[in-house]
Order: C-alpha cells, then sequence, then structure tokens
C-alpha cells in the first residue's frame, strides 16, 4: 500500500488532517521505521481517535519519557548537533540528530527540520514526537514541533556537563552515537571502490588510534587530511556498527583538521574474560585467555573463491557458483576459560605458525596422505588442550562470537599462581 493510502486511512480513523499525519508518517519512515510501528505511533500519539486529536502534550522531564508516549513536551540541553544524509524512494535528506539532556537524564533525538540547533543550547521542544529505536525511547523533531530557544540554562551534572560538543576517547565511543568529536591517530588507511548508492563510489578505510585503544573507521567523502595519514581531529562523525564492532563514520558534514601535535596510540588490548567479551555484542582489539578446546572443521587446508575470497565447498561458491578455488590455510578453534567459549580465527599466516609449515608442505602432506583432513589433524595435535592468549576483533552475531586473531601466543602463566588469585577474588 502506497504512503498516501496509509496516511488516508489513518486520517479516516484518527478524524484529523491528512497532510498532517502524512508528514508525521512519512518522518517516521523515512528513518526507516516499518511502516506497521509507525502507525502505531501516531495512533498512540493521536489519542486513537477518541477524541479527534491527541491533546495538549504534556511536560516530561527526560527519565520520564517512555516509547509508549505519543509526543511529550521537554526541555534541555543541546550535548550534540550533527548533520547527516540518508536516502529514501531516491531521494536524499538531510537531517540533524544528537543528542539532549536535563537533571535527570539524556535522549536521542533527531530533527527533521533546521531548527538552527549548536551543542550547548537550552531549548523547549513541544509536540516532540517520542518512538521506539533499539529498546530506547527517541525523540523527533518535526513540522509539527514548536521548538524555542531558552535564555536560563539548566544545572547539569558534571558529568553529562562535560560531554557538551561530543568530544570523546575511541574507547568511549558505542554503536549509534552521533555528532561525536575525536582527536586521533591515522593507524592505517587505504582508499577503496565499492558500489555505493550512486554507483562506484570511493571512500577511505582504515584504522584510528588513540591513548585508550583503537578503532576502524570509514570516510565516504575521502578527506586528504585523513589519507595523508598523522593526526586529526574529527567533528561531527556517527558510529555504526560493521562486523559486530563499533565503527567512525566520517561523512561529507564532518569536519576534519590536521593537528601538529602528537597522539600516542595505546599498545595494550581490553583485557577481558571471555563471558565478558561476548556480553558486550562486539569489541574492537581486545585480548582473551583460555584453553583450546577444539578445530572445528573448516580447519586446516581450504579453498577459497578467487572472486570474493570466501571459503568455497566442493568448488562451488554460495554468490559466485563454480569456480576454480584458490588453496589456503585457515584455524577455527573452540576456546573456553571457564566464564565463556568463542571461535577464534586464525589466518593463513597465524594458521601456518601452529602448523609449523607453509602452504605449500600443508598441500604436499595432504597429497602424500590422500587426506586433505591431516593437516588439520597435526594442527588438532599441536594446540589442543594447552592455553593461548588471544588478541583480536570480537564479533557476536545469530551464529556465536568470533574471534579474528591478530596474534595467537601460548600462555606462560603459571597456572596455580592463576588459579589461587582467582580464588582469592571469588572469596574476596
Amino acid at each position: 500500500m502506497e504512503l498516501d493510502n496509509h496516511a488516508e486511512d489513518l486520517a479516516s480513523d484518527l478524524g484529523i488532517d491528512k497532510e498532517e499525519v502524512k508528514a508525521d508518517l512519512q518522518n517516521l519512515v523515512e528513518y526507516s521505521v516499518p511502516v506497521d510501528e509507525a502507525k502505531q505511533s501516531l495512533r498512540r500519539k493521536y489519542g486513537d481517535g477518541s477524541s479527534g486529536g491527541g491533546g495538549t502534550p504534556s511536560s516530561k522531564e527526560i527519565d520520564e519519557i517512555t516509547p509508549d508516549d505519543g509526543n511529550v513536551t521537554v526541555t534541555g540541553v543541546v550535548l550534540t548537533a550533527g548533520k547527516r544524509s540518508i536516502r529514501y524512494q531516491g531521494d536524499d535528506h538531510v537531517i540533524v540528530e544528537g543528542r539532549l539532556a536535563d537533571e535527570t537524564g539524556a535522549i536521542d533525538y533527531t530533527a527533521w527540520e533546521d531548527f538552527g540547533l549548536s551543542a550547548g543550547d537550552t531549548i523547549t521542544a513541544g509536540n516532540a514526537g517520542v518512538r521506539e529505536w533499539d529498546g530506547e525511547p527517541e525523540l523527533n523533531l518535526g513540522e509539527s514541533t514548536s521548538l524555542s530557544f531558552e535564555e536560563d540554562s539548566i544545572d547539569l551534572p558534571a558529568d553529562v556537563a562535560d560531554k557538551i560538543g561530543g568530544e570523546s576517547q575511541l574507547a568511549d565511543l558505542q554503536t549509534g552515537d552521533r555528532a561525536v568529536t575525536v582527536d586521533v591517530t591515522v593507524v592505517e588507511c587505504e582508499r577503496r571502490t565499492i558500489d555505493g548508492r550512486d554507483g562506484e563510489t570511493e571512500i577511505l578505510s582504515g584504522v584510528f588510534g588513540d591513548e585508550s585503544g583503537r578503532l576502524p573507521f570509514t570516510n565516504w567523502d575521502p578527506a586528504p587530511e585523513i589519507e595523508d595519514g598523522g593526526t586529526v581531529r574529527i567533528e561531527n562523525a556517527y558510529v555504526q556498527e560493521f562486523r559486530g564492532v563499533p565503527e567512525v563514520n566520517v561523512s561529507e558534514f564532518s569536519t576534519v583538521t590536521a593537528l601538529e601535535r602528537d597522539i600516542d596510540v595505546g599498545a595494550d588490548a581490553t583485557t577481558m574474560a571471555v563471558g565478558e567479551a561476548v556480553r558486550t555484542g562486539g569489541v574492537y582489539d581486545v585480548e582473551v585467555d583460555g584453553n583450546v578446546l577444539a578445530v572445528r572443521e573448516g580447519s586446516g587446508l581450504i579453498q577459497r573463491c578467487p572472486e570474493c575470497y570466501r571459503v568455497i565447498q566442493k568448488g562451488q561458491c554460495r554468490t559466485h557458483g563454480d569456480v576454480d578455488g584458490i588453496d589456503d590455510l585457515r584455524v577455527k578453534a573452540i576456546l573456553d576459560d571457564g566464564t565463556g567459549t568463542v571461535t577464534v580465527v586464525l589466518d593463513d599466516e597465524l594458521t601456518q605458525d601452529v602448523y609449523g609449515g607453509t602452504l605449500e608442505e600443508a598441500l604436499e602432506q595432504a597429497r602424500e596422505a590422500m587426506d586433505q583432513e591431516v593437516v588439520a589433524d597435526t594442527i588438532r595435535e599441536r594446540i589442543v588442550g594447552r592455553e593461548y592468549r588471544v588478541r583480536g576483533h570480537l564479533s557476536v552475531d545469530e551464529y556465536g562470537a568470533n574471534l579474528d586473531a591478530e596474534s595467537f601466543e601460548e600462555s606462560d602463566d603459571d597456572p596455580e599462581a592463576r588459579a589461587t588469585a582467582f580464588l582469592e577474588e571469588v572469596n574476596a
């Protein structure tokens, strides 16, 4: 059903102007809200037709707002405000998004109109729509919202006031953060061509680092300051999930400035127990310790598609069909530390280290044994039952937790000393 028909049905049911409800409906749909969910939100907003309208929106403090609220009036301080472009039905739309706070809490917002918001402004937003996003309420400021700038400021808690402007370290960024500012060193950078929404598009991708750690980035409108390397200040970036970990996105609306000072990149990864790491839902550059319980199928000698480099089975790629595979080495090992398990994936170089030989030697062993599985068996004999310290990037999806290893080293810790320390912690 076309959006116009949905709006007409809603307007008839609720007894309100069709153009008004259509504008609200389009605002929600443009931000990827399913149509049915958007319609239910508008039914709550306008009182489900029981009074021909929603009445005067109630004034609420931020910690009182729930996804069940249809529309509210709220006063708060703009912590962050950044522009971003989205596409809906083939057209580009520029929105402003960020975070709003008062004495009680903070909430994300999306402004579909240009209200001239800046970090530090104190505003009152009347008739602000409320929707649910990732289980949390979010404000939608549209053409039906009345917005005014207040002269009196709000006395925010110190830890919230420090967030005005969005300055952050990489380790503190989370998926969904908007309009953030970071000072970073460009650790890795490459220019790539991808199939973008406007056809082939050149982007920059790589790794940023600061004192707190490292995160991957994508620069959608290649900035020479990033490509040149060194240190940069990035304003109005946003954070999205990529392969289970937060990724810094630098857009056409971001400001990139070269810095003359050095920024040391933290050399230490975040050390966590396996169970704790898995519960985060994804961590970039994490270190865990555990025992290898098993080496999974699909380890040892494998073949990859020459087009997409995915692992193939019996000469078949899921994307490209029949292909002449490329020989490669890989290990998928189950690591357990008593708090949880994770599949550790070793690339060809790390696999050669634990196998103790090259790809050519592995192929020769398989030919002599007339069994490709002999390579995986050799690896099993070498690593199963041993304890390893693994550093890499953890992602979690519906198939489980995977840790793409950058280092895989046998632990030299004293098991007795570690057990004693563990018991002391438990009994403390």
